[in-house]
């Protein structure tokens, strides 16, 4: 999302000001209408609640008239919930037919010996995730691990080319479909929680261990998928298990124009976490400087464009907080990358984390010019051999 300009969207991450997301129905007058509103509805409950504690109430009637009301809630809720089961078929059937080697490359890539696959694993709360790996050839030394968590709206198909150089430099290659997105449970560009992203992240980790026992691991996160990853590493139980973490545009500054905004999100988060404010999506903003780059992202039907939901809103001012409150607690080894140009995260912000962060191991790389989606922009290849740099680095350590 833009910062600046009137009509904006939420692209594969977080903004630096996502009152653009509210603009279309928070001007600063609607606002003190809507604290208005809400202070009306709390009495106007408060008065029907005491009005059906009467004694001279009808019980056999308003039991009649509740059975009503519930069974016509249970069929709304049902429908709702049948949509959401035949999208979230209809997406993974779609994501099970983006290609997992590039179409150049296509026809010799047995004679190269990298493998691939997808899978389905359950979730923390047994939902279902969508997977995808990358492998270096049968008998070569797998290096490390490097598990890739996408960005907001985005999906893990879309790390094709970025896998294809991990693994031609001896990496697997794990990427996950968060909650509500790509070929995953839940509904399309809805998230609950980026906690939740946290929680089935450790699955797949679990899976991982199991699978690679003794292979260095990496988290690498795009966007809001970079301060997912932030915030996970901050838990000893995962630190412990990495070798270090990759953040590429993370979304590490989040915070409302207005503080009117921060505090009514947390009430519309409760009260209509799915409501999307329409208008708020007319126009995107570019994040890569290479057109056709855009073009595939845009025209991907696994690529979230609606508008934003309000409690995944909510979810990224309140990872945002967290982490501007716990950047000094920061110790885990990280590679920081971040375009100057980029209009959607805050480069600055990334420059925060690397002056305040206790790491002993960190980097920080600025890219003159460059957007926000780094690992698509036309010098992708360069920010790769970046990436895999800083990794090798790492493991030279270890091996000290």
């Amino acid at each position: 999302m833009e910062v600046g300009g009137d009509e904006m969207m939420m692209t594969s991450g977080a903004t630096g000001r996502i009152v653009p997301v509210f603009r279309s129905v928070l001007s600063r007058r609607t606002l003190l209408r809507v604290a208005v509103a809400l202070h009306s509805l709390f009495l106007w409950l408060v008065l029907l609640v005491g009005r059906r504690r009467r004694p001279d109430a009808s019980p056999a009637g308003a039991a009649d008239a509740g059975m009503g009301k519930a069974g016509r809630s249970r069929s709304r809720r049902s429908r709702r919930a049948l949509a959401e089961e035949e999208d979230v078929r209809r997406r993974r059937a779609l994501a099970e037919e983006v290609p997992m080697v590039e179409e150049d490359e296509a026809d010799g890539k047995e004679d190269a010996g990298r493998r691939w696959a997808t899978f389905v694993i359950p979730g923390a709360r047994r939902n279902a995730l969508f997977c995808r790996v990358w492998t270096p050839a049968a008998g070569t030394e797998m290096r490390g691990i490097l598990v890739i968590i996408h960005g907001l709206n985005e999906h893990s198909g879309r790390y094709l080319h970025f896998a294809e150089q991990l693994t031609s430099c001896g990496f697997g290659v794990y990427a996950m479909d968060w909650i509500g997105h790509g070929g995953s449970d839940g509904l399309h560009g809805y998230v609950p929680s980026l906690d939740y992203v946290i929680e089935d992240m450790e699955v797949l980790l679990d899976k991982i261990m199991l699978d690679s026992p003794g292979v260095p691991c990496f988290l690498l996160g795009h966007s809001t998928g970079g301060a997912v990853v932030l915030k996970a590493s901050l838990y000893a139980h995962i630190r412990t298990r990495l070798e270090g973490i990759i953040l590429t545009s993370p979304a590490v500054r989040v915070k409302p124009a207005h503080p009117i905004v921060g505090a009514v999100a947390p009430i519309f988060s409760l009260i209509a976490p799915k409501f999307q404010f329409k208008g708020a999506n007319k126009r995107g903003i570019p994040v890569s400087r290479d057109p056709a780059a855009l073009l595939a992202k845009y025209s991907d039907p696994l690529v979230y464009t609606g508008p934003i939901r309000v409690r995944t809103g909510h979810e990224i001012l309140r990872i945002s907080s967290y982490l501007l409150h716990n950047l000094q607690k920061v110790t885990v080894p990280f590679m920081v990358l971040h375009g100057t140009a980029d209009r959607v995260t805050d480069p600055l912000a990334s420059q925060d984390l690397f002056h305040e962060a206790a790491s002993r191991h960190k980097d920080l790389r600025l890219y003159e010019g460059f957007l926000h989606d780094l690992l698509f922009e036309p010098e992708r290849d360069d920010v790769a051999a970046d990436i895999i740099g800083w990794m090798d680095r790492m493991l030279g350590r270890q091996a000290v």
